[in-house]
């Protein structure tokens, strides 16, 4: 193998240790956003997912909406976040379905599945269950993919647990950003949510999607938005709360406005 030479060495030292804007600049790769309608979400995860890809969903159950709205403290004019789970695309197997890895909590007839976990795709073709998708591909090449899969097939076959006590520790300290780059206090040892999950699994492949915030204190918001170059395929439909909440917040204006008349009478 040819040695690297004095300013190879320097370049690799420099992408290794820069920040997303930095890498941005010497990859030349930047973040994009696509958005997709008029197809289903089985034809979306069938024309987007590939191994190493990130995938994102919201969803409609009561765990869902609670994480969705609690992240509302992510954004500035407090809209509820599109998202609400986490996941990695192993890519298609040998039955011809794309397969994730994930950390999630699961419940079917006669089975229970807590914690980190593979399933078929197809969880995620229902529509009215899961009404907004998203595809993140960060550009990662096949060593760093290799090491995603293999982290995470780890941590199934460890059997890393969901810790829906560390999803409230970083639930909570969304109100106060200046505490998320502290460790969760509710952290416990094998235990991993589903955006935890993910960081984790990029972080062992040496990308760091989120800085500036603790491991264990990522939401699926944060991973959207990660400062990391990618490109971002977008489903988006309306949620459900979303009515309710724009309401809620137009009562409230209006009824700010009117005591604001009452008291200058």
């Amino acid at each position: 193998m040819k040695p690297f030479s004095r300013g190879e060495m320097k370049a690799e030292l420099i992408l290794q240790l820069a920040s997303p804007a930095v890498f941005a600049r010497f990859s030349g790769m930047e973040t994009q956003a696509i958005i997709v309608t008029g197809i289903s979400n089985r034809e979306f995860i069938e024309r987007y997912a590939a191994a190493g890809r990130v995938g994102l969903c919201g969803g409609i159950t009561k765990i869902d909406t609670a994480i969705r709205l609690v992240q509302r403290h992510q954004h500035p004019g407090h809209r509820w976040s599109d998202w609400s789970h986490a996941f990695l695309f192993e890519g298609k197997r040998v039955d011809g379905h794309q397969w994730v890895l994930e950390s999630d909590l699961q419940i079917l007839p006669k089975n229970i599945q807590l914690g980190a976990q593979e399933n078929r795709a197809v969880k995620y073709f229902d529509e009215k269950t899961f009404p907004s998708l998203a595809v993140l591909d960060f550009g990662l090449d096949e060593k760093q993919v290799a090491t995603l899969l293999r982290e995470g097939l780890e941590l199934v076959a460890n059997r890393e647990r969901y810790s829906l006590r560390e999803l409230v520790g970083t639930l909570v300290v969304l109100k106060n950003p200046g505490l998320r780059a502290q460790e969760n206090q509710l952290a416990r040892e094998r235990s991993v949510y589903c955006s935890a999950f993910v960081r984790r699994l990029f972080h062992n492949a040496g990308v760091d999607l989120v800085p500036g915030v603790a491991g264990k204190n990522t939401t699926p918001e944060d991973i959207a938005n990660s400062p990391f170059p990618h490109t971002k395929y977008l489903l988006l439909r309306e949620m459900p709360g979303e009515k309710v909440a724009a309401m809620a917040r137009k009562i409230k204006t209006g009824v700010r406005a009117r005591l604001g008349k009452i008291k200058r009478h």
